[in-house]
């Protein structure tokens, strides 16, 4: 559309006379609190940035829709607002599946906008059609088609009203090009005003419950929780942390609630739990699933009473009976059992709980003491715990940390503590490699003021590097860190253990490449690291590189390819 064309539909827009489709769509995302969008071109849709340009929000395009999708996902989960992914027909929505459906698995609110051919084309072949609609429902919380122009703002909003209907989650919305196109009366096409028409989500559920619940922490000797993913996205985080704080409660963090408690935080533990879980009268569990990372609830002491929190009613007690289940907000619960019970605890339970939390901290500093070892061997090839244990020591108090492989997130789990809530992001239960791109830039397009460091597999950083581009072009550079064993190393070592290993390479293996080239290439930084003691003093020429250039750094770290997690030779992903 050209300048007059589009200066000619703002006027018309302003009297109240004719609107397109995608103008409605952008003053729908505005309505909604969208402020940024990812994307990447297509016919189809270019009359939504049209609408984007006049509403004031911001257009990041990249090379690659998947990236756009975790970008969207990403922004979403640093911001607590909707994030947002527009992609053309056909392949565009494809690209993006992998995206939406991390989002779909990791409760992320995400509004996916996609092309279409037109209505008068329908079953006519044209380019790019698929039944987009069939192919994204399984991975999303609502799918649709705007059938008509006069529908798209509504639907726009129906859409993202769902992406925080209980656990959040993703949205598909496909609009065929003629309705994104054609021109309405404006009178007819109703546009919700922000933040007006929204039901609270902050629900405590049943008031009874939460005397139920104060009454447990309140007669617990041992009580422990953990803290999942819904409590940060959620905006949680600070009734958590006063509940523990007045209760005496020791926490253990899982997902995006990494960070919550900064280390060193007396009621902060994370070597512990399996320690704490079989020893505990009391477990809560809040905001996380008895998924394959929580065993199932099978590693869960049966003895203890076991109390389920989270937003989704169908979450609550599947794969283990528990003790008592709430469903509402957790920040909102958090808080009133709290309020319930921090004045009824008396002054010898306390002394029996900080009794309770010195055993698990000398059993944490006996963890800790255990793995020192690893964490600062000089051996070479360099142990991958090694690099875990240097880029912790590198953060600052404002990094956020991503993770972004198989043992390269199993492993910082060991070892990387971030300083503040909001400051872990990993790929979450569908362990999708190659997030960390679009995770990167979207952190530092939220947070210009935070340094973003992402440790890659050197799997996961070729699938979507070349976006690293787009960052450094949206001036949102990073400090991209590469564990570099030339192998998918967790399928590896599965494969090894079951074939022998004359067959366990096959399929995994992977080229030596120095990828500091490809930080040079962009304009940045880059460095080949090959000697442990290097680790730190290159992550802090990464450090002053990206700041003096604004542009982003690569340190390739070569890894032992014959060291793994725990996790990996137990197989316990599998279980």
């Amino acid at each position: 559309m050209s300048d007059t064309a589009s200066n000619t539909l703002a006027q018309k827009d302003k009297s109240g006379a004719l609107i397109s489709g995608g103008h409605l769509v952008a003053k729908a995302l505005k309505s909604e609190g969208v402020d940024t969008i990812f994307t990447l071109c297509g016919g189809h849709i270019i009359d939504i940035y049209d609408g984007c340009l006049d509403e004031g929000i911001r257009i990041v395009d990249v090379r690659h829709e998947q990236v756009a999708a975790h970008a969207a996902d990403g922004y979403a989960r640093q911001t607590g607002k909707l994030g947002c992914v527009v992609t053309t027909a056909g392949p565009g929505c494809t690209n993006a599946v992998t995206g939406i459906a991390t989002a779909f698995r990791s409760e992320s609110p995400v509004l996916h906008i996609g092309g279409q051919g037109a209505l008068t084309q329908h079953k006519m072949g044209s380019l790019q059609d698929l039944p987009h609609v069939d192919m994204m429902t399984p991975i999303t919380k609502f799918a649709a088609s705007v059938p008509s122009t006069e529908r798209v703002a509504d639907m726009v909003a129906m859409a993202a009203r769902e992406c925080f209907n209980g656990a959040y989650g993703p949205s598909y919305l496909e609009i065929p090009r003629d309705v994104l196109d054609r021109e309405v009366d404006a009178s007819k096409a109703v546009i919700p005003a922000m933040g007006h028409y929204r039901a609270s989500t902050k629900s405590i559920g049943d008031p009874a419950d939460i005397e139920k619940l104060a009454d447990i922490l309140i007669k617990s000797k041992r009580p422990a929780v953990l803290f999942g993913q819904q409590v940060w996205a959620a905006q949680g985080h600070e009734d958590a942390i006063r509940l523990v704080r007045a209760l005496d409660i020791p926490a253990y963090l899982n997902g995006a609630s990494r960070g919550m408690l900064p280390p060193g935080d007396p009621h902060h533990f994370d070597r512990t739990r399996r320690l704490a879980f079989d020893k505990a009268d009391v477990i809560l569990i809040v905001g996380t699933p008895f998924d394959f990372r929580m065993g199932y609830g099978k590693r869960i002491s049966k003895d203890a009473t076991l109390v389920q929190i989270d937003l989704d009613y169908r979450t609550v007690g599947k794969n283990r009976d528990i003790s008592l289940g709430l469903v509402g907000d957790p920040g909102a619960i958090l808080a009133a059992v709290e309020q319930a019970a921090s004045a009824r605890i008396d002054k010898g339970a306390r002394q029996e709980r900080q009794g309770w939390m010195a055993q698990l901290r000398e059993a944490e500093a006996i963890a800790l003491e255990k793995l020192m070892p690893i964490f600062t061997t000089d051996q070479s090839p360099i142990h991958p715990y090694r690099v875990a244990y240097e880029i912790n020591e590198f953060l600052g108090e404002d990094t956020i940390y991503i993770g972004d492989g198989g043992d390269v997130v199993t492993i910082s789990a060991q070892a990387v503590r971030p300083r503040g809530p909001g400051q872990w992001m990993d790929p979450g239960a569908l362990g999708s490699l190659g997030v960390g791109t679009g995770f990167a830039m979207a952190a530092k397009l939220a947070h210009p003021e935070k340094e973003v460091l992402c440790y890659y597999g050197d799997g996961a950083f070729s699938m979507t590097a070349f976006d690293m581009e787009t960052a450094n072009r949206f001036g949102a550079p990073y400090i991209a860190v590469i564990g570099n064993n030339s192998a998918m190393n967790q399928i590896r070592y599965g494969q090894i253990a079951k074939y022998g290993a004359q067959r366990g390479n096959v399929g995994n293996k992977l080229g030596d490449v120095e990828f500091s080239h490809f930080g040079r290439m962009l304009g940045g930084f880059g460095e080949e690291v090959r000697d442990a003691k290097e680790i730190g003093p290159a992550l802090r020429r990464a450090r002053e590189a990206v700041n003096s250039t604004g542009k982003s750094a690569v340190v390739n770290i070569w890894v032992d390819p014959n060291e793994y997690a725990p996790g990996t030779k137990a197989q316990t992903m599998y279980k």
